[in-house]
């Protein structure tokens, strides 16, 4: 019984032990991720304006804020369309996929989430136009069909950040 009682004890000391372990490690390593490279953007359209604020950290993950302002007010419109929300993703070579999580005016509250497509040209972001597809409530760009950048409204170019 009591070597039972000791074999018990050793076993539950080296389980905490080594829970505590991992715990040391993965505070080290978030507070490695913690730089992040803040990089804004502004883009101008005809009377449509949108603006980009992306944060990269050191894994390469992009999250950041884009605000679209159509300047005109569209047919059987109540209001004029702004959308705001959010961004995360990353680069696949020179193009930058993310999920744009937003809302679409102040009347509707309702959420959207799309993907979005920007090419790196230079130090510009040039917004992408592809087909979409929606698969159990989550959209996708369509597999083997291009994205077109060459008629995308909105291309970014690099603005100081607000502070």
């Amino acid at each position: 019984m009591k070597k039972t009682f000791i074999l018990i004890a050793f076993i539950v000391t080296l389980f905490i032990f080594s829970c505590n372990q991992g715990a040391k490690k993965s505070q080290n390593s978030s507070a490695n991720s913690v730089s992040l490279v803040n990089t804004c953007y502004i883009a101008v359209f005809e009377k449509d304006t949108a603006y980009l604020k992306t944060q990269t950290d050191t894994s390469g993950k992009i999250t950041g804020d884009l605000t679209m302002n159509y300047g005109e007010v569209q047919p059987n419109s109540l209001e004029k369309v702004i959308n705001v929300g959010t961004i995360a993703g990353n680069f696949r070579g020179d193009t930058l996929f993310v999920d744009y999580t937003h809302t679409s005016g102040s009347i509707n509250k309702q959420g959207f989430k799309n993907p979005l497509a920007f090419l790196k040209v230079g130090d510009n972001l040039v917004l992408g136009v592809g087909q979409i597809e929606t698969h159990l409530g989550r959209s996708y760009f369509v597999k083997d069909k291009a994205i077109d950048f060459a008629i995308g409204r909105f291309k970014f170019v690099p603005m100081e950040c607000e502070k």
